[in-house]
């Protein structure tokens, strides 16, 4: 299937890069690459191999439209993150080369962004990656070595695609911006320049469908499309779909638990948090329904002193239920409208719950008598933290 989606032109240079060690094996050469907007072509002394398609994804991403690779029967897309912004970053107008050029004060770096080796031919959006200072580990528009090998370093947990549950997008390569090109990169900020190695994430994403934010269409605003888009023809299709896109969900929201692990005390443990992102804006919907997550810089282990591990399990739940909820309301909302099944909302979740989660070592419905809960058991198989999360009353 091809991913519709604003096109984007990149030019594509041939890069040194550090491989997932996971797909080491596969023959990825051809993903030994780093990509620029033509408007930024002239900051670098080589010349392109090619100018290559992709589509627009986020702020500073894009995806190739036609599958790359098939991994456990899902389709693959090439997604590089850190490929310029079109957008300035203390306001909402479009980033112009002179904006740009008049950040530098490098010697001739304004010349070169005068005279790009590539033109833009099609009326697209000029980007730019800058040197600006953006959520601590990035430039704006571009990637920072530390994000990126924190995505590298998970995805390198992952079996191809799955850490228990938990399903990602994984980072195949990190590619690196040469020197030369990222100190003229550095030189363009508006307030404070970044200092680390600038590169490139080359990723391996199921579709360009965001659940709410940062994307043309997502599962929160455009459920009529998803459907038409996904080919959910059908009721039984498309409860397949609903019953995926939940079990999913509820593997996101268990994390902490199944990944928990003995910490570097007696009295710790260790386990995965979202730390900065959140499934709304940084995962991705596949056309079977999983949920897949895209932006794996803020998904980090921490440690936590096991009295306080229930709370750290119950607030992983806390800080996205709503947002998950809100987007499986909005599919079965289309459902209905589509196929005609009405009914209780509680009576089709706690089904829906019941089967998406038979088998599931990790969470389990329990129907008490005024409710439903969730039992959230955890990888150490250490009962004395497991724990109960109401999810339905009365």
């Amino acid at each position: 299937m091809r991913l519709p989606g604003q096109p984007l032109h990149l030019a594509e240079y041939g890069a040194r890069t550090l491989t997932n060690r996971r797909f080491a094996d596969l023959g990825l050469g051809g993903f030994d690459r780093y990509f620029l907007p033509p408007a930024m072509t002239g900051l670098t002394d080589e010349p392109p191999l090619g100018l290559r398609e992709f589509i627009e994804d986020d702020n500073r991403g894009a995806i190739a439209p036609e599958p790359v690779a098939t991994l456990d029967g899902t389709p693959f897309y090439l997604s590089v993150k850190g490929i310029g912004s079109a957008t300035e970053p203390f306001s909402t107008r479009p980033l112009e080369r002179s904006t740009i050029a008049g950040l530098t004060r490098a010697e001739g770096v304004r010349e070169r962004l005068a005279t790009p080796r590539v033109a833009n031919s099609s009326g697209e959006a000029d980007r730019f990656i800058t040197g600006e200072v953006w959520l601590r580990g990035s430039p704006y528009g571009g990637q920072g070595m530390g994000h990126a090998e924190i995505a590298l370093r998970l995805s390198e947990r992952a079996d191809p695609t799955s850490i228990a549950g938990f399903r990602i997008a994984p980072v195949v390569k990190v590619a690196y911006l040469p020197e030369e090109l990222a100190d003229r990169i550095r030189s363009l900020h508006w307030y404070r320049a970044f200092r680390g190695p600038i590169v490139q994430e080359l990723r391996l994403v199921p579709s360009n469908v965001r659940i709410a934010v940062h994307s043309r269409t997502t599962v929160a605003d455009d459920a009529r499309h998803l459907f038409d888009r996904f080919e959910l023809a059908d009721d039984r299709r498309s409860l397949d779909f609903e019953t995926r896109f939940l079990r999913t969900s509820v593997a996101l929201l268990t994390l902490f638990a199944r990944t928990m692990a003995p910490g570097p005390t007696p009295d710790r443990v260790t386990g995965l948090d979202l730390l900065d992102v959140g499934p709304d804006k940084d995962a991705v919907v596949a056309p079977s329904g999983e949920i897949f997550f895209v932006d794996l810089e803020g998904v980090e282990p921490v440690a936590v002193d096991r009295p306080a591990v229930v709370e750290k399990i119950e607030d992983q739940m806390y800080r996205s239920l709503a947002d998950l909820l809100f987007a499986l309301e909005q599919i079965e909302g289309e459902r209905r409208r589509r196929f005609g099944e009405g009914g209780s909302r509680k009576a089709w979740l706690a089904a829906l719950l019941a089967r998406a989660l038979d088998p599931d070592p990790i969470a389990r419905v329990v129907r008490t008598g005024d409710g439903l809960d969730l039992e959230i058991r955890n990888a150490l198989a250490d009962q004395s933290l497991y724990t109960t999360f109401r999810l339905l009353d009365p």
